[in-house]
């Protein structure tokens, strides 16, 4: 499968737990549910806050495309 794929899939699975957990049900197969990039569909070195792996978060944090972050030094 691509990544497209597997993000439309991750996508129906969320919707489906999150739709669940309102009505007060327990979600069928909750552990099969897991977090993946918004842009390149990478699930390992996923950064909550920021919605994204930590290989996107490098390179938008390097353009500064990411408000409030900027690149450390000591």
């Amino acid at each position: 499968m691509t990544r497209r794929a597997l993000l439309n899939s991750q996508k129906k699975r969320m919707t489906a737990y999150r739709k669940a957990k309102a009505e007060g049900r327990h979600p069928e197969m909750a552990t099969r549910v897991y977090n993946r990039c918004q842009l390149c569909g990478r699930r390992h070195g996923y950064m909550r806050f920021f919605g994204i792996c930590r290989i996107c978060f490098r390179e938008l944090a390097n353009k500064g495309e990411i408000p409030g972050v900027r690149k450390s030094s000591w």
